[in-house]
């Protein structure tokens, strides 16, 4: 069963205290997917924060997947992150 949207934002929030989170539930695009098949959800995540200053990449996605890492897969199947700096995201 996947978590409500509201509930992943929260968690995210709770991880990246400060942080602008655009949180999109894209399930009903992968009706049918083997992921979806079990109840899992698919969502997209934009998130702008402080703390992503002078991360790679993968630092940053790691910080956003490791608030909800026990849900996955059961209840995430897929997690698409775009992770920016507040001066990234101005541009």
């Amino acid at each position: 069963m996947r978590p409500d949207p509201q509930a992943i934002h929260d968690r995210i929030a709770a991880a990246l205290p400060g942080a602008r989170i655009d949180l999109t539930d894209e399930s009903h695009l992968h009706a049918g997917h083997a992921g979806a098949q079990g109840g899992a959800g698919h969502f997209r995540v934009r998130v702008v924060a402080g703390a992503f200053v002078g991360l790679s990449t993968v630092a940053r996605h790691r910080l956003v997947y490791d608030s909800v890492r026990d849900w996955m897969p059961d209840r995430i199947h897929a997690l698409a992150i775009e992770a920016r700096t507040p001066d990234e995201a101005a541009r």
